[in-house]
């Protein structure tokens, strides 16, 4: 039997390869990006031209839940993907969503949080308004970048959309691609546009709102002065920022989760329901029901 001696310098490299692996945590999730930038910039948006293949989504219900499956394919038009900004391909998706039938209010608004969709089109795109993008790269830090304060380049299209690393075509802001297909008015109740996790409706720019057709108007307004600096981010509050932002009883005519009561063609005894609106917070922040769990896409 031949014996493979190994040398002592081989050897010891071995060692210290060996200890440097047991180290590693190969399960850690990647790094998310570092930013120290602040100020808003005009967002520069992708021209919605291209196909993103057939489009298939089926509304049903199911006891007391309302059911969406599709395959998170838009009927609309698309920008470019991948592009500079976000180098992602659009991919058929499995959507299987749930959400009561019959909605009800929690003690409480809960606000929305990383990891959940809001809502879902009727399209079964899916609405998810928050970007993983923090000062310094850290969720702790307390400053999370709007998605739509063009700070931070995402490749949105013109429907303020773009595709997360699975594939996963999503909504950052008003999908007017959809609303041009809906045959959207400003001279009626806005179409029904989709279901937020928790069974209300959604519907975009406009309404019966206190008894007559209005523009739907936000609640929030950017704060006055200065943010703190030092080891967060300094500058005027000018809505880089998620943080930037206040609500403001009284300032629109919609509440703390963009929403009233409305009645529309869906709802003619009438119902509470979010607005998608022009200004922050575009798609609402918090529920005001208890939202259904298939919405959760990710552990933060």
């Amino acid at each position: 039997m031949i014996k493979r001696i190994i040398p002592a310098a081989a050897l010891s490299f071995l060692i210290i390869a060996i200890l440097v692996y047991q180290t590693l945590d190969i399960s850690a999730k990647p790094r998310l990006r570092y930013h120290e930038v602040t100020g808003v910039k005009p967002l520069s948006l992708l021209s919605a031209t291209k196909s993103a293949g057939q489009s298939k989504a089926r509304i049903g219900s199911s006891g007391t839940q309302r059911t969406l499956s599709g395959n998170g394919i838009p009927a609309h038009q698309v920008g470019a993907f991948p592009n500079p900004g976000n180098p992602n391909s659009i991919a058929a998706q499995t959507v299987t969503l749930r959400m009561p039938m019959q909605p009800k209010f929690a003690a409480q608004p809960r606000a929305l949080s990383f990891g959940w969709n809001f809502g879902v089109s009727v399209e079964g795109v899916v609405f998810d308004p928050l970007a993983a993008e923090f000062w310094h790269g850290d969720p702790q830090s307390g400053w999370s970048f709007n998605a739509l304060g063009g700070t931070i380049a995402l490749g949105l299209d013109e429907n303020y959309a773009h595709v997360q690393p699975t594939g996963s075509y999503h909504y950052h802001g008003i999908p007017f691609g959809l609303l041009e297909l809906a045959d959207w008015s400003d001279e009626t109740h806005s179409p029904l546009v989709g279901y937020a996790a928790d069974g209300f409706p959604i519907y975009a720019l406009n309404g019966i709102i206190d008894g007559a057709l209005a523009t739907a108007r936000a609640s929030y307004q950017l704060k006055s002065g200065q943010r703190p600096g030092g080891d967060q981010p300094g500058g005027a509050y000018d809505g880089t920022f998620l943080e930037d932002f206040e609500y403001v009883e009284g300032a629109g005519n919609l509440d703390q989760c963009n929403g009233a009561w409305t009645v529309s063609a869906e709802f003619p005894s009438g119902t509470y329901a979010y607005f998608l609106t022009r200004d922050y917070p575009v798609i609402p922040r918090c529920f005001k029901g208890t939202p259904d769990d298939s919405f959760r896409f990710a552990q933060r």
